[in-house]
């Protein structure tokens, strides 16, 4: 049972975009995926996605899968729940690169499309934790800008939600 005061925890699948209204921790999973967490400094307070692959062009089929949908969705959300652009920030994560999975580098694009939406609505990137081989696990705190990330070597099934025996669902 959780008091008004804690956060809520929520699982962030790929795919998706959040926002929440109350002070949450998301978690998330990426490997060649990349999340991008924006974080209001003035209203104290946040957002984030997960996207599988850089972008689509085709006209009413885009979704939140593709990082030039998922990223200008979570600025468009960011906006439209009252923040100002100068006041955002973003961390990136993710975009690994397993040549025994891919013969192409997938990860470098998606974060090549998270910069570049970025760089385009003047959203400062504040740090970055991409490339390299190993999956991610990330823990975002959306009211305090605090971000966790641990690198693996494998994702493993109890990566995922819902947790098993004794973790937090």
């Amino acid at each position: 049972m959780t008091d008004s005061l804690s956060p809520v925890n929520y699982f962030l699948n790929p795919g998706f975009v959040i926002i929440p209204s109350v002070p949450t921790v998301i978690s998330s999973v990426v490997g060649s995926g990349v999340s991008v967490c924006i974080y209001d400094k003035k209203r104290k307070k946040g957002g984030m996605n997960n996207f599988q692959l850089p972008f689509i062009r085709e006209k009413g089929s885009t979704t939140a899968r593709y990082g030039n949908v998922a990223v200008w969705a979570l600025v468009k959300l960011m906006i439209e729940d009252g923040s100002k652009i100068k006041n955002l920030e973003a961390q990136i994560v993710g975009g690994a690169f397993n040549p025994d999975i891919s013969i192409k580098n997938v990860g470098q694009e998606n974060v090549r499309i998270a910069r570049k939406v970025l760089s385009m609505e003047k959203i400062a990137i504040v740090s970055e934790d991409t490339g390299g081989t190993r999956g991610r696990k990330i823990v975002f705190a959306v009211h305090s800008n605090e971000i966790a990330i641990f690198k693996v070597e494998k994702l493993r099934k109890l990566d995922w939600y819902p947790y098993q025996d004794d973790r937090i669902t």
